[in-house]
């Protein structure tokens, strides 16, 4: 045997065994996608104009710091609209330094003065901007959540490249009302001194306050489940939020029951314990998503190290719910269910049986018709047929991809493509047999005059599908891969092997003068 031929054959060999362990078992190595496994297909919304909401109310805050520090007097600065900000009762004397202020420390809103209102105007570029982050953030906080569940190959991902919709694929997912109320909640957690309550209802809280809300407080009503219900009056700012957490995690209390312990980043622990330190025997609540779920009073000052623990009458499920949303933070807007598809384990399975189907006829139909019309050539072509086809596989092991009803469709577009390659290249080598030329000069011939059309053609196909899985969703995703994997091994079989497999055939006679196609 040839020294080129030799290793010509280990290296196919070696390649042929490799896929075959990459591939096998198959169902330990090949994930399935929604519509093969079943699982859920949602599409939400999210709510940018609560991030640029939140940016408002932060801004007037700041406003009022810096008006008071140069004592400016105002009747109210409230938020308008999403990024507008309106103030009432300014005296047109104050207007130069309120004009000055604004200048210098509020550069990302345009603003105007008309008699004693100015409005302020967040700009369009910062805007943007905003809305952007949030879904970006939004994105990247679900996808997070998702993983803590453990679902596995999950698809979470813009729809295009802009807008403010999410979609999100979950195979395999037998209790979708769980997986969708720990994607939507938003998990804005704030510990606030308690003023005054529960009380059943707004009035009788606001009873030793005149009947209206003070400046530095807000009403906040307690949750159902985890509270006695009624309505808190708390301090509008916060003592810590979500953010200073350091550590969160599912635990008991001293009745045995559900809770979650936590611990604080330093700046929030010193914060926390002064809090504690200074009000000793007030209640502080514990805010989840604008609802109270526990109101402990505080007993003794909590040491900044210490950490604490959150109780709310939860079961297990919700303590470990509660756990998740806080570890992957909170979501910076509120979401809306848009579309939600539910496919059942069986569809999927159905989904199996007739991509497979489909994939076997294909793949018998391809082989008749080369046989047919190629006589033994055609087997040459059927091999190398069955070797891509555990290629595919194999890379579909190795990457541990998701295979999708459109993959199956990839894989069967592949069996066409693999086909066509051997088709040009057969053809060439009938014209230069026709020409009189040798059997072995036609084949050689045929390979190196089909190669530049093949792979000008399979190199279109690969790029067309890499934008496919670039811009695509997950069942479009599904499809590029098997058609880019397919379409590449193709070329390694089409081409190499089954030279090869000429070369092995021809070579075993001297002279051969003609040959079966």
């Amino acid at each position: 045997m040839k020294k080129g031929l030799r290793w010509k054959i280990i290296l196919t060999l070696a390649v042929t065994l490799l896929a075959l362990y990459l591939a096998y078992p198959p169902k330990e190595k090949i994930n399935l996608g929604l519509d093969l496994q079943g699982g859920i297909h949602l599409v939400l919304q999210v709510m940018t104009d609560d991030a640029l909401n939140i940016e408002t109310d932060q801004e007037i805050s700041r406003l009022q710091d810096q008006f008071k520090k140069s004592e400016i007097t105002y009747k109210t600065i409230v938020r308008s609209k999403p990024g507008e900000i309106s103030i009432q009762g300014l005296s047109p004397e104050q207007e130069g330094k309120s004009k000055n202020i604004l200048d210098e420390n509020f550069q990302e809103w345009d603003y105007t003065f008309i008699g004693e209102t100015a409005s302020l105007i967040m700009k369009a570029g910062v805007k943007q901007y905003l809305k952007e982050q949030a879904v970006n953030q939004a994105l990247e906080t679900i996808r997070n959540r998702v993983d803590q569940f453990g679902v596995s190959e999950p698809t979470i991902q813009r729809q295009g490249m802009a807008g403010d919709r999410i979609i999100i694929e979950l195979p395999g997912v037998d209790n979708p009302d769980r997986v969708k109320n720990l994607i939507k909640t938003t998990a804005l957690l704030e510990w606030k001194l308690v003023k005054a309550g529960p009380a059943a209802d707004e009035e009788s809280l606001l009873s030793a306050f005149g009947g209206t809300v003070p400046e530095d407080a807000e009403v906040v009503r307690g949750d159902p489940k985890r509270t006695e219900g009624g309505y808190y009056l708390v301090e509008r700012v916060a003592t810590v939020t979500g953010k200073d957490l350091r550590t969160v995690r599912r635990s008991q209390d001293e009745w045995n029951t559900p809770a979650v312990s936590f611990s604080l980043n330093p700046e929030g622990g010193r914060r926390f314990e002064k809090v504690t330190g200074d009000n000793i025997g007030k209640q502080i609540a514990i805010i989840l998503d604008n609802r109270v779920i526990s109101a402990p009073r505080v007993e003794d000052k909590i040491p900044a190290t210490s950490g604490g623990i959150i109780r709310g009458r939860f079961t297990a499920e919700e303590a470990e719910d509660l756990v998740v949303v806080l570890r992957a933070g909170a979501l910076p807007a509120g979401i809306r269910y848009l579309e939600e598809r539910t496919i059942g384990p069986s569809l999927g399975a159905d989904s199996i049986r007739k991509g497979l189907l489909s994939c076997i006829v294909a793949l018998l139909l391809v082989m008749g018709f080369m046989i047919f019309y190629y006589r033994l050539s055609g087997v040459n072509a059927i091999i190398a047929l069955i070797l891509n086809m555990v290629l595919l596989a194999g890379a579909l092991g190795y990457f541990k991809a998701t295979l999708t009803l459109p993959g199956i469709a990839g894989i069967i577009l592949t069996i066409g493509m693999a086909v066509d390659a051997n088709v040009l290249i057969f053809e060439r080598i009938r014209e230069e047999l026709q020409a009189g030329k040798s059997v072995a000069s036609s084949i050689a011939t045929g390979f190196s005059r089909a190669f530049t059309a093949i792979f000008d053609s399979n190199l279109t196909t690969i790029i067309s599908a890499i934008f496919l899985f670039q811009f695509g969703t997950g069942p479009v995703k599904g499809y590029a891969v098997t058609l880019i994997i397919g379409i590449a091994a193709s070329m390694f079989t089409a081409v190499f092997v089954s030279r090869l497999i000429f070369e092995l055939t021809v070579g075993r006679k001297r002279r051969a003068e003609k040959m079966s196609i």
